[in-house]
């Protein structure tokens, strides 16, 4: 087995959702799952069929973001894996709607950190082996950061 990273390029303003699915389905329902849990969201979704004519299926309500999320999973190659690519929304919103389409299988990660995939392939195909999510830690949360945390977190209104 080959193991690489594909660094998964966007814009630092986007988050995406990144997950493993098992039927063309997928798309339309992930559509409408961003789109009912998240209605003032741009998105786009791309798909990758593992089987029959093996097409990145794409849809979304943002053709850039569509375009970004094709560009990605082309470059991932993953059979059945999806990406969503989203703004002025967070992934907070949609994603428990998201892991609960039908299809969906795992999340492996939902960011709006750089973001690299660890990719295995064989004569088989390609799988997503995981992901790098960020950058690691520089140190421990003070009592000064955890007042700002508290602070930012009720800023975007998640909190009281």
């Amino acid at each position: 087995m080959e193991i690489t990273t594909v660094a998964v390029d966007k814009p630092e303003d986007v988050n995406v959702i990144l997950g493993q699915s098992h039927f063309i389905k997928t798309v339309e329902d992930l559509y409408e799952a961003m789109f009912q849990s998240s209605p003032g969201a741009r998105f786009g979704v791309a798909f990758c069929e593992a089987s029959g004519p093996r097409l990145v299926r794409r849809t979304g309500n943002d053709e850039g973001l569509t375009e970004l999320a094709v560009r990605a999973a082309q470059a991932i190659g993953a059979g059945h894996s999806f990406l969503v690519f989203m703004r002025e929304g967070y992934p907070v919103n949609c994603l428990n709607a998201v892991k609960m389409v039908s299809e969906v299988c795992h999340v492996f990660c939902a960011t709006a950190n750089r973001l690299e995939v660890v990719v295995g392939e064989t004569e088989s195909g390609r799988a997503i082996l995981g992901v790098i999510d960020g950058a690691p830690p520089l140190g421990v949360e003070t009592g000064e950061d955890e007042a700002e945390r508290k602070s930012m977190l009720r800023e975007f209104g998640y909190k009281q």
